[in-house]
């Protein structure tokens, strides 16, 4: 995505410039916690590492905290900051490792939520009792209304501090992780916004760290921005003959070239005509709660399945992360624009297919798990009356 397409795409998510001026009030964010030990979690120790902060890193499982401390280090190639970033050195700055949550969020400012939706829920579970007033929570990727499940299983925890959440629809790159190594490729724009909404400067206060990253003016405008289900769950899902890739032909007996076999060319002409029918039933959803000028089809296929050759293409995931994404895209993606569908009044049968498929494909009533709005303490008859609660939840009020 070149720097022109960037832009268009931040000022379609925003609704205005995206040359305007950031809040002044924006956090210098030195002390940061990573939540997880999977590749994304390594890949913002390493970048906010890189970027000069203090940074812990916190798993509850030991093969990761091993596979992380046998290594030395978080190496980098590809795009990015280059190089390897050490871990548990007390000469020299490094990531430092534990498998105590509380002694990993205590003193922290930044405090990053990773991987999937269901390890997303666990961290706010169990969170409550160890945050402190003034602590910033960042889910990435954030997907459809992450911050406000998080702020009501929070709340539902009994967490009386003040802190801020932010929901980033993305990371600042792709990764192809290679045991330690972690193989990158640039991201394209990911929208974010804070609950509450009036704390912007903590959001630009990311682009230290995420250089992507687009501030857009509320959860609602951020979540709808969401397109990662609408592309991921085609593209991962539907295949065969009759939904051919995107790939060109190549002549008998010849081997396709290994950097055109990215994410980008699993989507082919019939993968985009149920792609823009999601899209279009997103947009229809979004304009009943207020939310115009969303990214074009295009536009949501570059930022979710990345160029087809390049330092900005996405990697294909093998079958266990595939599946992994499928999984999340529909309970964090697409079954929380159905429960909006539905709340709206609009009739949304193309996404409710694909949940559908999903759950008879991968097993599991995803339907019932993903993030509806009755299930994250929005009950509610009307949109008006969901902007309410959205709101008192983001007080503390509900």
């Amino acid at each position: 995505m070149s720097s022109a397409d960037f832009g268009k795409f931040a000022d379609s998510v925003t609704g205005r410039r995206s040359d305007g001026a950031l809040s002044a009030d924006v956090p210098a964010y030195q002390r940061v916690t990573v939540l997880g030990g999977g590749a994304d979690a390594r890949l913002l120790a390493a970048l906010c590492l890189s970027e000069g902060a203090d940074v812990t890193l916190f798993s509850a499982y030991g093969a990761e905290l091993d596979q992380i401390r046998q290594a030395g280090g978080i190496t980098i190639r590809g795009e990015g900051p280059v190089g390897t970033y050490q871990v548990d050195q007390a000469a020299v700055p490094s990531v430092k490792t534990t498998a105590e949550l509380d002694r990993a969020v205590k003193g922290a400012e930044l405090i990053f939520l990773t991987g999937p939706v269901h390890k997303q829920r666990t961290y706010a579970m169990v969170l409550a009792d160890h945050l402190a007033d003034g602590q910033t929570l960042v889910l990435a990727p954030g997907r459809s209304l992450g911050a406000v499940e998080t702020a009501w299983l929070l709340r539902v925890g009994g967490v009386r501090a003040d802190v801020t959440l932010i929901e980033v629809q993305g990371l600042p790159y792709w990764t192809n992780a290679q045991g330690s190594v972690l193989h990158l490729t640039r991201c394209g724009p990911a929208p974010a916004a804070a609950l509450p909404s009036g704390r912007a400067g903590a959001v630009a206060g990311l682009k230290r760290f995420f250089p992507n990253l687009v501030e857009t003016e509320s959860i609602v405008q951020s979540g709808f921005a969401d397109g990662s289900g609408l592309v991921e769950v085609p593209a991962l899902l539907i295949g065969g003959p009759a939904c051919p890739d995107g790939q060109t032909d190549i002549p008998d007996g010849a081997k396709r070239l290994a950097e055109r076999e990215t994410f980008r060319s699993l989507i082919g002409p019939r993968h985009e005509q149920v792609i823009a029918a999601m899209a279009a039933e997103r947009r229809a959803v979004a304009s009943r709660f207020g939310v115009r000028g969303l990214p074009d089809d295009d536009a949501w296929l570059d930022v979710n399945a990345g160029e087809a050759v390049g330092p900005a293409s996405r990697p294909i995931p093998d079958e266990g992360h595939a599946v992994a994404l499928v999984r999340c895209a529909v309970v964090g993606s697409l079954v929380p624009l159905v429960s909006a569908a539905r709340l709206a009044g609009i009739s949304v049968p193309v996404t409710e297919a694909m949940v559908t498929l999903a759950g008879a494909a991968l097993g599991g009533d995803l339907a019932s798990a993903g993030r509806r709005l009755d299930a994250i303490g929005v009950t509610a008859d009307t949109i008006d009356d969901a902007r309410r609660i959205i709101d008192a939840i983001a007080k503390g009020e509900r």
